[in-house]
């Protein structure tokens, strides 16, 4: 759970429907590092992320209970702290600060990521850059600004990884 400077320790569960041939803590780390690097506000090693990488019936029990939305999801983003509390957070380096969970439904991830034609492990490294952006109190339903806002930054993060634009 330790993490390299500048980016949050990941405390991380994998159901093992996720594929045992892909180092999932690996992928993870790095879509953390390259978010930290396009949203400084979470470029702090104090800061710590939940992140369950679950099957589809989990997903679907807490988008019903937390979102009242009877379906899986591909990313729920569960925020410990307001937008203010993560920027003042990132200024305190004296106290460990939850950002919050961030779960991933294995199921619709493989799924969308056929439908696009892309690998699985490129879109989870997208949905973990976009749930932690969630996190750090990115909104894209807010409106138009905040979406682009958020994908500049989503695009910014995955071609630090070298993945392309999803977007395009």
């Amino acid at each position: 759970m330790t993490a390299p400077a500048g980016v949050p320790a990941l405390d991380i569960d994998i159901d093992p429907v996720w594929s045992e041939t892909v180092d999932w803590e690996a992928l993870a780390a790095a879509a953390t590092q390259a978010a930290a690097a396009v949203a400084p506000e979470l470029a702090h090693a104090h800061m710590l992320v939940s992140l369950v990488m679950a099957d589809d019936e989990e997903v679907h029990a807490l988008n019903k209970q937390w979102r009242a939305k009877d379906k899986a999801t591909n990313v729920l983003s569960f925020p410990m702290l307001s937008r203010e509390e993560v920027l003042l957070a990132g200024d305190n380096a004296d106290a460990p600060a939850m950002l919050g969970d961030l779960i991933l439904a294995h199921g619709v991830c493989t799924r969308e990521a056929a439908e696009k034609g892309i690998a699985t492990t490129a879109h989870t490294s997208h949905l973990i850059v976009h749930g932690l952006l969630h996190l750090a109190g990115y909104d894209h339903e807010e409106g138009e600004r905040e979406a682009e806002e958020m994908e500049a930054l989503e695009r910014k993060a995955l071609a630090l990884l070298g993945l392309a634009d999803p977007y395009a």
